[in-house]
């Protein structure tokens, strides 16, 4: 995800908050200041008071991203378990980020007061990111270790150009890997009990 140059370069909203400099200092951004943002293509989210930012997302992202989320949706739907969603959505984790957009998420029925009219507020049960040129460092190191300290049950990382999935699982407060399978391997997800899929049907050849 890319920071500096950019930011500077960010206009000033039409009603900016009153006594606050534009663009916010790195640290000291809000979720007041983020729905300040254009939407201009890119993606913006706010870790730690800071603000990432990375571009439109490449057609291999988005065919994976539909991959995963058309059969978990209709496995969950068709079991009363919970509810699907997937980026762009609003994810604020209270004290960690206002917000992240996860590619894909998955929150329990017993969660679902987490979902609000305009964001969800709370960790959801699964997380999945996508691996881009632009933000992998960031899924696989910031993501990572603020996923686990929200409470975020099970996080898998795609990676569509080596065609793996990785898939970790909370233990206590830190994550444990579970399995990283390739292509011809079927993952099966703890959280979701009973969702299996193949790597190559996520992953387009």
């Amino acid at each position: 995800m890319w920071k500096g140059e950019k930011i500077m370069a960010l206009q000033a909203p039409t009603q900016p908050p009153a006594h606050r400099p534009w663009p916010p200092p790195q640290g000291q951004w809000t979720y007041a200041d983020y729905k300040q943002l254009p939407d201009d293509g890119w993606r913006y989210e706010v870790i730690e008071g800071e603000l990432y930012l990375s571009p439109a997302p490449r057609p291999k992202h988005q065919e994976s991203a539909g991959n995963l989320s058309g059969p978990l949706r209709q496995f969950v739907k068709e079991r009363g378990l919970g509810k699907v969603y997937y980026a762009p959505i609003d994810v604020i984790l209270p004290g960690h980020a206002s917000p992240v957009q996860p590619d894909v998420l998955f929150i329990a029925r017993e969660l679902l007061d987490i979902v609000k009219d305009e964001f969800i507020e709370g960790a959801p049960d699964l997380i999945v990111e996508i691996l881009s040129p632009s933000n992998w460092l960031t899924d696989r190191r910031t993501k990572f270790r603020i996923y686990a300290q929200a409470g975020v049950r099970e996080y898998w990382i795609v990676d569509t150009d080596a065609r793996t999935v990785e898939v970790f699982v909370l233990r206590g407060s830190s994550f444990a890997l579970v399995g990283k399978f390739g292509s011809g391997e079927t993952l099966r997800s703890e959280v979701v009990t009973g969702f299996e899929i193949g790597v190559d049907e996520i992953c387009p050849a």
